[in-house]
């Protein structure tokens, strides 16, 4: 049918010209602009936007694989599809944070629509890289303490998205630790003193800890070197347990952290699962998977014209507790009833 339109339309045309017609009606003039549109081919017409979006990542693409499967999940079921209206850039530091800064450029240099980051320290890079492309957290401790923005409420800057920070999830692991180790009087606190989250993360952690009676024995680690020592302070302070605090070194590292905490036979709870999978004795962790799927929800926002200096930052709202029986064992430990019934997962 509409070849058949086109057809005669154009026969139309040449007898015109042919004949220079020059008492041409209004409405034959309105005709032959619609059959005019309904002719040109497709390729005249303007194409889709494709939108580009970065994601920054502290870590391996193998030990990303599943926020990236989330992140997916999430704009998917917001329509998006890779190639046809979104393309993703992914660049990986594998672990070697100084290169974060660098990798933030390189994504700001292919002028993308909008930065994913995960991690304190890559939201940071990014921050310093840009202060005009969007954005996004999917999983940073203190956005407020880092710099990143002014309020959870009002983040006043190109920042916004899920943060891991809540007000009772840093009390719920220190609680944890003294059901599961009930002796326990000094804990020790595994940091990055390069992690700006960290120190205000150490205050509120020794609050709570007084509460329950437990003296906060903090000990520090820039790099895979000093894990060892690290370790070894917490021992000289006669530490009984111990807490791994969230960032991207220790988690580029789970094996060799948990192979030091059972040398050291100290029982230790983890921000991730994969660290319980690995040996170790329980993490108390937030759903990375749901944090991503949420992140994806703000992409879409910003997308869509909305500015994320007036996109509140959302909390965590899921969680994850995961105890390894064999570990327990190993350390003498007998995992409380009560323990064992809220746990998501236990691996035997």
């Amino acid at each position: 049918m509409r070849e058949t339109l086109c057809m005669r339309f154009l026969n139309w045309r040449a007898v015109n010209r042919k004949a220079k017609t020059r008492n041409l009606k209004l409405p034959a003039l309105a005709l032959g602009g619609l059959l005019l549109a309904v002719c040109l081919p497709a390729q005249a017409q303007q194409p889709a936007k494709v939108w580009k979006v970065g994601v920054l990542v502290s870590t391996s693409r193998a030990q990303n694989a599943s926020r990236e499967d989330s992140l997916w999940q999430g704009l998917r079921q917001l329509g998006y599809v890779e190639g046809k209206n979104v393309t993703l850039e992914y660049r990986y530091a594998d672990g070697q944070l100084d290169r974060l800064p660098e990798l933030a450029a390189e994504l700001v240099g292919l002028k993308v629509d909008a930065i994913v980051v995960s991690g304190t320290r890559a939201a940071v890079a990014a921050k310093q890289a840009t202060s005009t492309i969007p954005i996004v957290l999917a999983g940073v401790g203190d956005p407020v303490q880092a710099g990143l923005i002014s309020s959870l409420s009002h983040p006043g800057s190109n920042v916004t998205g899920v943060s891991r920070l809540s007000p009772d999830f840093i009390g719920r692991r220190v609680e944890l630790i003294k059901e599961v180790v009930p002796k326990t009087s000094h804990m020790a606190a595994l940091s990055n003193p390069d992690n700006p989250a960290h120190a205000a993360n150490l205050r509120q952690i020794d609050i709570v800890a007084r509460a329950l009676a437990i003296e906060l024995e903090p000990v520090t680690a820039r790099n895979p070197n000093e894990f060892e020592s690290a370790f070894a302070a917490a021992i000289k302070e006669r530490a009984d347990a111990l807490l791994l605090m969230p960032d991207a070194l220790f988690h580029t590292y789970p094996s060799k952290i948990v192979e030091l905490a059972v040398k050291n036979r100290l029982p230790a709870t983890y921000d991730r699962s994969d660290f319980v999978e690995a040996g170790g004795l329980m993490s108390f962790a937030i759903d990375i998977a749901d944090l991503s799927r949420r992140a994806a929800n703000y992409v879409d926002k910003i997308l869509k014209g909305s500015n994320p200096a007036n996109l509140p930052v959302d909390e965590p709202v899921r969680y994850d507790l995961v105890i390894n029986l064999k570990a327990a064992h190993d350390l003498g430990l007998t995992i409380p009833p009560n323990v064992l019934a809220r746990a998501d997962r236990i691996i035997k």
